[in-house]
């Protein structure tokens, strides 16, 4: 992060813009808007802000910059035609400790002006520390079509019961939600609609039908997807933004973990070969705890949570102790690695059916039903299959599976490290050997990855 974001409070507070012409204007704008007191040195004023000095709203001192001029100020901000005085501004308010923004020099600025989205008193700012202006006004464009004109009525809303809903509630975790749900349902709807009493009337009734008393716990459980995070379902992405504690899995990739809830609380429960952070039956007394602590829990696992992800398990626990839980289905790593490495699971001129079986070593062997694996026109999808590779290619052409039918191994698939290795089952092992790719991966053996080279977009 190049800037910090900071908002600072310029009411009444004396600003000195130095330059009179179009960008000055703009920046004297933004000045007046926050309410701050501004005075202007310039020779000479765009007539927007010579209108403003006539009616006595900025003060225009009429003449050149002289050494000096900056001290005594709360911000300055320079918007000269000059480098030289530009350079002068920026040095003087810096070395008195004054707020300096040059515009259009980022070297020379202590602060910057972002693009402003005013849903007052909401107002985001967005920036690119100056590097790609452009792609910020089209993502101000974007935001602005996202956001409801009237988001503001309904901060002014929060702001005027903020008080009443504090006396209320004793647990601040019960008015985080209760403003959760306020801010996603009616109350917000009628604020938006312009119903402000309507809305006011329904949030008073809301409030009193509310308990000063923890609820029942619930768990969500939610597939994070194969890594890419914006392969996140809405559903995931708006119960990971409400939910008290995240227990994640070593599959869930760290960008789909940042868009959970900043204050939310994490628990790593990752398993990897022969070194379990917590085992299976641990974290379904885990999730029962915390469920019976009132809390809204999201177990988050790669993938989908249904696939090879022992969802199954964690719910019929969830249902002996009679606590309350949801599934939030994920894109599974089949069909996310496959359809970023340009190989579809199933086509009409390849495969008519896919299989998805689990490749992971028990007592160092791989266990599966070979013969019924080993059939044409069919594709395979193995799950944790890397360290029993060498195996599953020589049972497979054991049982009748030409050597030469084609495999990929995917490394870390949909993510920035997405790799894919062809091979045929004869030389797959020893490429992975020469190669080495890292965990996690999938393999997909059948005629369909020979489309790999045709239809891989990624590359």
């Amino acid at each position: 992060m190049d800037y910090l974001p900071l908002f600072h409070k310029v009411t009444q507070k004396n600003c000195l813009v130095v330059g009179g012409g179009a960008v000055a204007t703009r920046k004297v704008r933004l000045l007046l808007e926050a309410d701050a007191s501004v005075s202007i040195i310039a020779t000479q004023l765009h007539p927007e802000l010579a209108k403003l000095a006539n009616e006595g709203i900025i003060t225009h001192i009429k003449r050149d910059l002289v050494a000096g001029d900056t001290q005594g100020f709360f911000l300055v901000v320079s918007a000269s035609d000059s480098d030289e005085i530009n350079i002068q501004v920026s040095e003087e308010a810096q070395q008195n400790n004054i707020p300096v923004n040059v515009v259009d020099k980022p070297k020379l600025c202590s602060f910057i002006f972002p693009a402003i989205i005013d849903r007052s008193p909401i107002t985001i700012g967005i920036s690119s520390g100056g590097v790609a202006p452009v792609l910020i006004r089209l993502l101000r464009a974007k935001l602005e079509t996202l956001l409801p004109h009237r988001l503001g009525n309904l901060a002014a809303l929060a702001a005027k019961f903020r008080q009443t809903v504090k006396d209320h509630f004793s647990n601040s975790e019960l008015r985080r939600i209760f403003w959760e749900q306020a801010f996603n349902g009616s109350i917000a709807d009628l604020s938006y609609q312009g119903k402000y009493e309507e809305a006011e009337h329904e949030l008073i009734k809301q409030l009193n039908k509310s308990d000063d008393k923890p609820s029942e716990g619930k768990v969500y459980l939610v597939g994070g997807g194969p890594g890419d995070p914006e392969l996140l379902t809405l559903k995931a992405l708006r119960i990971l933004q409400q939910a008290d504690i995240i227990v994640y899995d070593r599959l869930v990739s760290n960008e789909v973990l940042n868009l959970a809830r900043r204050d939310a609380d994490r628990v790593y429960v990752g398993k990897q070969r022969n070194d379990h952070s917590l085992p299976q039956e641990d974290i379904n007394k885990l999730l029962i705890k915390l469920a019976k602590q009132g809390k809204r829990v999201v177990r988050l696992k790669g993938g989908d949570p249904f696939m090879f992800g022992r969802g199954g398990e964690e719910i019929e626990t969830l249902i002996d102790e009679n606590i309350g839980f949801e599934v939030v289905p994920g894109i599974t790593a089949a069909s996310g690695c496959a359809s970023y490495s340009g190989i579809p699971l199933t086509h009409r001129d390849h495969a008519q059916s896919c299989l998805f079986v689990t490749g992971h070593l028990k007592n160092d062997t791989v266990n599966l039903d070979w013969d019924h694996l080993a059939k044409p026109n069919q594709t395979i999808v193995i799950y944790m299959g890397l360290l029993g590779l060498r195996q599953i290619a020589e049972k497979l052409i054991q049982r009748g599976l030409p050597s030469d039918t084609p495999i990929a191994l995917v490394q870390k698939g949909t993510t920035p490290d997405h790799r894919v290795i062809i091979s045929d089952l004869l030389h797959i092992a020893d490429e992975v050997d020469r190669l080495k790719p890292k965990p996690p991966t999938l393999i997909i053996i059948g005629s369909v990855v020979s489309l790999h080279k045709k239809l891989n977009w990624i590359h």
